[in-house]
C-alpha cells in the first residue's frame, strides 16, 4: 500500500545567513579536479603515485623484477634514478626493460643479477618542482650452502651433556632447523633433547641410545626453496656404571643475564636449555609483572614466545631450571624497539599569494627518528630562501610568492627503518569554480536528513552562503549544518523544507553561484510487521509483510526477504521452497536448516525499513550420543549418553530399551524411563543375559530416532528374583484341586535349569507343607475333599539357588453339585404378565461350593380361554448372589403357569424345588391379524377380520373407527361403532360419502381394556358397487390366495395341537425326572448369569389377589424334562431385556453333553 500525500513544493521557510570557507588544503596530495582542468590551465607539482617496495629480493623462480616508479603533474614529469647515490641512466643499459611516459624499468632474470644490486631513489620533476620516491634496495641472494668439511665423531660419557653444532648459512629468512637421519627419520625431541634458536642440537645428558652414525643437520630457506645439508655428525656415548646425579646448569644462553633488543611487531623469543641429572625442568617469570597474556610455552618449556611484541612487553625476564638438586637462573633484559611512526606527516597544501605556510613534521620511534627535510630532492639547507625557516618540527614559508611552490620532502629514520613523505605546496589566486551541477534534484525522506553539495575549488578559500527561493539571505537554524567542503545538510526534514535552494561561492578573485531543488518524501514504514514462528519441521511457514511508502515511488519500491542478514534470493528452480508473493514469504517443507531471523526491508531510493522475527524450526530430538556403560555390577550397570539437539523441544523423558540374543534376539523392549533432564541411569538387569542397550528421547512434538546400540554386556548367571505371579486355584471336578501360575519370563530365569517348587496344606489344619517340584506351570491336586480351603505357595529355582521366599495365597478345592433345593417357594401375581418368586436360602453347606445365585424356570401350561393343556415353551433366568426373590417378566396374561427355583454354583445346577403353579389375569388382547376392506359401494364399506391369535382373556366386543381422510391436511371427525358380540367377524359401514377416502381402525377388548389398533383403507364407489364394477372383490387373485393361506394355517395349528395332546401320556414320567434330577447332567455356564435387582416390583392396582388356592399339586401333568436352563437376560433392576424363545436344539445339545461326563 501507499501513502496519497502531496510532493509538490511546500511554504517557504524564514532565511537565515551562514558562511563557509572552502578549499582544497587538507589533502596529502593536491588533486585539480578534472572539472577545473577542463575550463583553465593549472600547472601541478609532481606526485609519485606507485613505486617498488622498499625491499626488491631477487628469486631465482621470478622472471623479472620491476622498479617501479610512477608519479603525475602538469607539465609531464620527468624521471630519475639514483644507485647507491649516484646517477643511474636505465637507458644507458640496453638489458632492462623501459616503458614511455613512465620512470619504470624492469630488470630481467637472464644473466648475473649481482650488478644490479644495491639501493635506488626515483626522482619526478617537472618545472614546478620534485618528488622523490623511498629508497629500494634490491637484493640478489646467495645460494646458501654449509661448507664441506670432515667432522670428528663426538665422544661423550654417559650421563654429560653435549651439544652438536649446525652452524647454518646464512640467506633471506625464515630459516627453519630440521634434525634428522639419513633416512630422513626425525630426531626425536623431549625434555632432554632440543633444538635452540641458532639451530645447534643439545642434551642434558647423554645416554646409550644417542650413539649413532647420522646425525644430519637441514637448514630450510622457504622463500627461496632451498633446503642444505650439513655433513652428518657421529656421536658415540661411552657407558659408565656409575652415573651421578647433579644440579641444573644452562647450556645456553651464557652467563647469569643478557639483553635482548628487537623491533616492534616481531615475535619476543627467549631461550633456556639446561642440563643435569634428572634431566631439570624449565618455568619463566617476568620480574614485576605477569607474563603477557598472550605468550605461550614451546620446546618442552624451554622456549618463551610473545608474539608481535609491543612497548609494553619490554622489561625483565626470568627463567629458572631446576631439579631435586638444585636450580640455575638466567635473566633477560628485553627492550623492545620500534621503526619510525608519523606523529604527524606534513600534508600538501594550496595556499594564497602573500600567505603563511606552515608545513609540519613530526615522527615517533625507538631510538628517536632523525627528522631530514628535502625541497624538490635537495636538502633543505642547500635550497635557502629569504622567506623560509625551520622551527623545531615545522618549516614556515612567510609572504608565500607563487615561486615558493615545490615538494617539500620530510624523511624519519632511525635503524629500524625509514619513512619519507612528500608534500606538494601551491602557492596561487583562484576565482571560485563550483564543481557541482547547476539545478541538482534533491530527494529527502521527512524526519530524515539530506545533505545538498557544493563543491568549490579556489584559492583563496570562498566564502559560501546557501540562500533559497531567490532570496539574499542564507538559511540558518540548528536543523542546518555547514560543512568545510560547501555542503548543506539539513537535519529531521520537514515539509516546508521543500523549494529551490542557491549556493553562492566568493573569494577575492570573483563569485559564483549554483541552484538546487530539494523535495520531501512521505516515510517508508511497515505497517504489518512478521511475528515469530514456531513450525514443525516437514509443515509449511508464512511470514507477513505489509508497507506503506511514498506514491512517488511506486516503479522503485521494493519489499525484500532477508535470512540472518542474507538476501533471499528466489531461485524457481534450485529452490523452489521459497515463494514470495504480495507480501508473503511462503516456505513449504520447513527444515532445520530454515531456522533464523527473517527480516522484510521495505526499501525505496531513499530510505528503508526492517522488521525481523524468528522463525523456530520444531522436531523431534535427535538420537542421543556416546552411550558409555560404566560402574559394571552383577545385575545392575550404569549407563550415561550425551543428548543429541532437542530442536528447540526439550526432552520430556528418555526411554531405555535392551534387546538380548538369546531368546528374543532383535527385539527391543523397554527397560526404564527416566525425565528429560537427566543424562544417566542405573539399569537392573536379570542374570545369565548378554544385553545391548539404547536411548531415545521424547519430547512434546514426538519421540525422536534411538541412539546406536551400545556393545554387549553379559551378566553372569545367578537365583531367581521373583516368583511366579497370578496364581490361581480352581476346582473343576469335586475332588481336584488345579494349580495354575504365571510362568517365569524366558529373560527371568536368571540362569538354567529353571523349576518350581509347589507347596499347599488345608487351611483351617496343622497340616504339614505337602511339596512337588514340576517345571511346567500347572499342578492338579487329587483326592481332595469337596470345596475345602487350603493354602498354597510357589517358589522359583534354578541351578544357581531358590528365589525369594514365596507368599501365600488361599483357594478352595474342587465344587460339587449343591445338594439341595430352595424351599418355600411363592409366587405374588404383580400384573397381567410379572409376577414376584420368593424362597429360602439353601443353606451353605448343601451348596458345595461357592454360590452362583439361583434360577427360576417356568413354562405356560395352558391359556385360561380354554380348558386344553398346551404345554408351552421353558423359559429360565437367573438370579446371581445370594438372594431370596426375583420377578419373572414376560408373561401371556391369561394363562396358566408353572416354575421351579434352583441354586448353582462352580460346578452347575442343584435339583429344583417343587413345582408351583399359577395364573396369570386378563390382559388387553393382541393386535388382529388381519383387517380387509370386501365390498365397496357408493355410501357403504363392507369389513372383514379375523380374531386375536393370543385374546390375552375372554373377548367382549371390538371397536370399529373411521373416519375421512382425503387427500387433504384436514381430516374429518373420528366415529365409532362399538360391537358387543365377539363372535361378529364382518360388519357393513353405511352412510359414507361417495367417492371420498375413509381410514379404517378396529381393536380387539376385553373386560380389561382394548389392544392396539389395526387400520386400513378404502375409497367409497360413485355409482355402482365396486363388485358390479370390477367384478366383485371376492374373484379377484389376491384375496382368494390370502382366504386359502388362513385356512391352510389354521389347518396345520389343529393338527399340531392334536399331536401335542396325544403325547400326555410322558408327563408324570418327565415330571419325576425334573422333580429329581440327574446331578451329572445338570452342568451350567457361568456366562449365563445376570444380576437382578427387586426394585419397582410392587404388583400392579387390583392384581395382589392370593393365587394360593389355584395353585396345583405337584402331580401336574405336565413334565419338567423339557424345560432345561436358559439364558437370559435382564438389566440390574430386573427389567426383562431378552426374547423368549424355543429352546429344545439347546436342551437336546445338553443332554448330549451330560451324556459324557465322568462321574467325580
Amino acid at each position: 500500500m501507499r501513502s496519497q500525500r502531496n510532493s509538490g513544493l511546500a511554504g517557504r521557510l524564514t532565511l537565515l545567513v551562514v558562511t563557509c570557507l572552502c578549499a582544497f588544503h587538507t589533502t596529502t596530495a593536491i588533486d585539480i579536479p578534472l572539472e577545473v582542468l577542463g575550463h583553465v590551465n593549472i600547472e601541478q607539482l609532481p606526485t609519485i603515485t606507485d613505486q617498488a617496495p622498499s625491499s626488491l629480493i631477487a628469486f631465482p623462480f621470478d622472471e623479472s623484477f620491476p622498479m617501479t616508479c610512477e608519479a603525475k603533474g602538469n607539465p609531464e614529469p620527468k624521471f630519475q634514478w639514483e644507485k647507491n647515490g649516484e646517477d643511474f641512466d636505465p637507458y644507458l643499459d640496453p638489458r632492462l626493460m623501459k616503458e614511455e611516459n613512465s620512470g619504470t624499468f624492469v630488470i630481467p632474470n637472464n644473466g648475473n643479477l649481482t650488478e644490479y644490486q644495491g639501493t635506488y631513489r626515483c626522482y619526478a620533476s617537472n618545472k614546478l618542482g620534485t618528488a622523490i620516491s623511498k629508497e629500494i634496495e634490491f637484493i640478489v641472494p646467495n645460494v646458501p650452502k654449509f661448507p664441506k668439511e670432515k667432522l670428528d665423531p663426538v665422544e661423550v660419557e654417559e650421563g654429560q651433556p653435549f651439544i652438536l653444532k649446525c652452524d647454518p648459512p646464512t640467506g633471506i629468512p625464515p630459516l627453519q632447523i630440521y634434525w634428522m637421519t639419513i633416512n630422513l627419520q626425525h630426531i626425536e625431541q623431549d625434555e632432554r633433547v632440543s633444538t635452540g634458536l641458532n639451530g645447534d642440537l643439545y642434551f642434558s645428558h647423554a645416554v646409550e641410545k644417542d650413539s649413532r652414525r647420522d646425525y644430519c643437520c637441514f637448514a630450510a630457506f622457504h622463500r627461496i626453496r632451498t633446503i642444505v645439508q650439513k655433513t652428518a655428525m657421529s656421536v658415540n656415548v661411552k657407558t659408565t656404571n656409575a652415573i651421578l646425579e647433579r644440579k641444573p646448569s644452562l647450556l645456553t644462553p651464557p652467563g647469569g643475564s643478557s639483553e635482548k633488543q628487537l623491533v616492534k611487531g616481531e615475535d619476543l623469543e627467549l631461550e633456556c636449555i639446561p642440563e643435569g641429572i634428572p634431566t631439570p625442568q624449565v618455568e619463566w617469570i617476568k620480574i614485576g609483572d605477569q607474563l603477557p597474556v598472550k605468550a605461550k610455552l614451546e620446546n618442552h618449556r624451554k622456549l618463551l614466545i610473545v608474539p608481535r611484541a609491543q612497548q609494553e612487553d619490554s622489561g625483565k625476564y626470568m627463567c629458572r631450571a631446576r631439579n631435586p638438586l638444585g636450580e640455575v637462573v638466567h635473566y633477560f633484559t628485553v627492550t623492545v624497539e620500534g621503526p619510525p611512526e608519523w606523529e604527524s606527516e606534513p600534508q600538501s597544501q594550496l595556499s594564497m599569494i602573500g600567505s603563511h605556510v606552515h608545513i609540519k613534521c613530526s615522527a615517533r620511534g625507538v631510538p628517536e627518528p632523525t627528522i631530514t627535510w628535502r625541497v624538490n630532492g635537495q636538502l633543505l639547507q642547500d635550497s635557502p630562501a629569504a622567506n623560509r625557516k625551520i622551527l623545531g618540527d615545522a618549516v614556515f614559508l612567510q609572504n608565500a610568492k607563487a615561486s615558493d611552490s615545490a615538494v617539500y620532502q620530510c624523511e624519519a629514520s632511525n635503524r629500524h627503518g625509514t619513512l619519507l613523505s612528500n608534500a606538494n605546496i601551491m602557492i596561487m589566486n583562484l576565482q571560485p569554480m563550483i564543481l557541482t551541477n547547476n539545478g541538482e534534484d534533491y530527494s529527502a525522506v521527512e524526519g530524515k536528513g539530506v545533505m545538498m553539495h557544493c563543491k568549490v575549488f579556489s584559492s583563496p578559500p570562498s566564502a559560501i552562503t546557501w540562500s533559497r527561493d531567490d532570496s539574499s539571505e542564507s538559511v540558518a537554524g540548528p536543523r542546518f549544518t555547514f560543512h568545510d567542503n560547501g555542503s548543506l545538510e539539513i537535519h529531521s526534514a520537514e515539509k516546508g523544507d521543500v523549494g529551490q535552494y542557491t549556493c553562492l561561492a566568493k573569494n577575492t578573485e570573483g563569485s559564483s553561484a549554483i541552484d538546487a531543488v530539494l523535495y520531501i518524501k512521505d516515510p517508508t514504514r511497515i505497517v504489518v510487521a512478521p511475528k515469530d514462528l514456531q513450525i514443525l519441521k516437514g509443515s509449511a511457514a508464512q511470514l507477513s509483510c505489509l508497507a506503506e511508502y511514498d506514491e512517488s515511488f511506486s516503479n522503485d519500491f521494493e519489499l525484500l526477504w532477508e535470512k540472518d542478514n542474507t538476501q533471499i534470493v528466489l531461485n524457481y528452480t534450485e529452490n523452489p521452497r521459497y515463494i514470495m508473493e504480495d507480501g508473503y514469504l511462503n516456505i513449504s517443507d520447513v527444515s532445520h536448516g530454515d531456522q533464523g531471523v527473517y527480516s522484510c526491508v521495505a526499501k525505496t531510493p531513499l530510505d528503508r525499513d526492517t522488521a525481523s522475527a524468528f522463525l523456530m524450526v520444531l522436531d523431534v530430538p535427535v538420537a542421543p550420543e556416546n552411550l558409555v556403560l560404566s560402574e559394571h555390577k552383577s545385575k545392575s550397570v550404569k549407563l550415561e549418553w550425551i543428548p543429541g539437539d532437542d530442536h528447540n523441544s526439550s526432552p520430556t523423558e528418555f526411554i531405555i530399551e535392551f534387546e538380548e540374543n538369546k531368546w528374543e534376539p532383535g527385539n527391543w523392549k523397554e527397560l526404564l524411563r527416566v525425565p528429560g533432564n537427566h543424562n544417566s541411569a542405573i539399569l537392573r538387569l536379570h542374570g545369565h543375559v548378554e544385553y545391548r542397550f539404547r536411548v531415545y528421547a521424547i519430547s512434546a512434538i514426538g519421540a525422536g530416532l534411538p541412539s546406536e546400540p551400545t556393545e554387549r554386556y553379559k551378566t553372569p548367571p545367578s537365583a531367581p528374583d521373583k516368583n511366579p505371579e497370578n496364581i490361581k486355584i480352581e476346582g473343576h471336578l469335586p475332588h481336584e484341586m488345579s494349580i495354575n501360575w504365571e510362568p517365569l519370563l524366558p529373560i527371568e530365569h536368571n540362569g538354567p535349569g529353571l523349576e518350581y517348587k509347589v507347596s499347599y496344606r488345608r487351611q483351617d489344619g496343622q497340616e504339614e507343607w505337602t511339596e512337588h517340584t514340576v517345571k511346567r506351570h500347572s499342578f492338579v491336586v487329587r483326592n481332595t475333599p469337596t470345596f475345602v480351603p487350603y493354602e498354597v505357595k510357589i517358589q522359583a529355582r534354578n541351578n544357581q539357588g531358590w528365589g525369594p521366599e514365596p507368599r501365600i495365597v488361599s483357594g478352595y478345592s474342587g465344587e460339587d453339585f449343591p445338594s439341595a433345593a430352595p424351599d418355600d417357594v411363592a409366587v405374588e401375581v404383580m400384573n397381567s404378565s410379572a409376577v414376584r418368586v420368593t424362597w429360602t436360602r439353601v443353606h451353605k453347606d448343601k451348596l458345595h461350593g461357592h454360590l452362583g445365585g439361583y434360577r427360576i424356570n417356568w413354562w405356560r401350561l395352558r391359556s385360561l380361554v380354554d380348558s386344553k393343556k398346551s404345554h408351552g415353551d421353558k423359559h429360565s433366568l437367573a438370579f446371581p448372589g445370594d438372594r431370596t426373590h426375583g420377578t419373572v417378566p414376560g408373561l401371556t396374561p391369561f394363562s396358566e403357569y408353572s416354575l421351579i427355583v434352583m441354586t448353582f454354583n462352580g460346578r452347575g445346577n442343584g435339583p429344583g424345588s417343587h413345582p408351583v403353579n399359577f395364573k396369570t389375569p386378563e390382559g388387553v388382547p393382541e393386535k388382529n391379524p388381519v383387517l380387509r376392506v370386501t365390498d365397496v359401494k357408493r355410501n357403504s364399506v363392507s369389513l372383514a377380520w379375523a380374531p386375536p391369535l393370543e385374546p390375552n382373556g375372554i373377548l367382549t366386543g371390538y371397536v370399529l373407527e373411521y373416519q375421512l381422510i382425503n387427500d387433504t391436511e384436514e381430516v374429518g371427525p373420528l366415529q365409532a361403532v362399538n360391537i358387543s358380540n365377539p363372535d361378529t367377524t364382518k360388519w357393513i359401514l353405511h352412510e359414507l360419502e361417495p367417492l371420498s377416502k375413509y381410514k379404517l381402525y378396529l381393536r380387539s377388548c376385553t373386560a380389561v381394556g382394548c389392544g392396539p389398533v389395526v387400520s386400513e383403507e378404502s375409497t367409497t364407489a360413485l355409482e355402482t358397487s365396486l363388485a358390479s364394477v370390477h367384478g366383485g372383490i371376492s374373484t379377484q387373485g389376491w384375496f382368494i390366495g390370502l382366504m386359502s393361506a388362513i385356512a391352510l394355517l389354521t389347518l396345520i395349528v389343529l393338527i399340531a395341537c392334536f399331536v401335542n395332546r396325544n403325547k400326555g401320556g410322558k408327563y408324570s414320567v418327565k415330571e419325576k425326572e425334573d422333580l429329581h434330577p440327574d446331578v451329572e447332567s445338570q452342568g451350567i455356564n457361568d456366562d449365563t448369569f445376570c444380576e437382578y435387582s427387586d426394585n419397582d416390583e410392587k404388583p400392579l392396582k387390583g392384581s395382589q389377589r392370593s393365587l394360593s388356592r389355584e395353585i396345583k399339586a405337584a402331580d401336574s401333568g405336565d413334565s419338567l424334562v423339557d424345560y432345561g436352563d436358559e439364558d437370559v437376560q435382564f438389566n440390574e433392576d430386573g427389567s426383562f431385556i431378552g426374547e423368549y424363545g424355543s429352546r429344545k436344539e439347546k436342551r437336546a445339545s445338553a443332554e448330549v453333553k451330560a451324556s459324557t461326563q465322568t462321574p467325580a
